[in-house]
């Protein structure tokens, strides 16, 4: 896919990506590259789970967004920065089990990797997570999802 620059508004008449093309599979472990994956929805589809790498931070404002298709069931979900450049910075709202209670987590300095097992720390069905590319070094992270047990933050310092 051809990338275009333009320097007004836009005005699309035939939408932008959208319908199938903007959903990728994740069935094995990925490195993202901002050609085939920003703007796209990827959807976790493992049991098994997978490792993500996200593309180097550089400011380009790239949002990269997921969905849990399939709940990890063994190994993990990991959605990972490319090298220990990069971290993240943002918040996990996590809907606890037995109520209608939820835990925020929040990064520290150093995040650099989210981890979902399936259980504690979110990788169920329906979670949603978004990243953007906010500049040189940092991604911006929102987590929506379920967690079961005692939730526990899915981020870490791993990179």
């Amino acid at each position: 896919m051809a990338s275009t620059t333009f320097s007004g508004p836009v005005t699309s008449t035939n939408g932008f990506i959208n319908g199938s093309g903007s959903l990728v599979t994740v069935d094995a472990d990925v490195t993202l590259t901002s050609a085939n994956h920003a703007g796209r929805t990827m959807l976790l589809d493992v049991a098994s789970g997978a490792t993500v790498t996200l593309p180097a931070a550089t400011g380009t404002g790239n949002i990269y967004k997921f969905f849990v298709k399939t709940t990890v069931t063994s190994n993990d979900y990991i959605i990972q920065v490319a090298s220990s450049d990069d971290t993240m910075a943002g918040v996990a709202i996590v809907a606890n089990d037995g109520g209608n209670t939820a835990s925020i987590f929040e990064t520290v300095a150093a995040s650099d990797t989210i981890t979902l097992d399936g259980s504690t720390t979110g990788g169920i069905l329906g979670g949603q997570i978004e990243l953007q590319d906010v500049y040189s070094g940092k991604f911006s992270v929102v987590i929506r999802q379920a967690a079961t047990g005692t939730e526990a933050t899915p981020f870490s310092a791993a990179v």
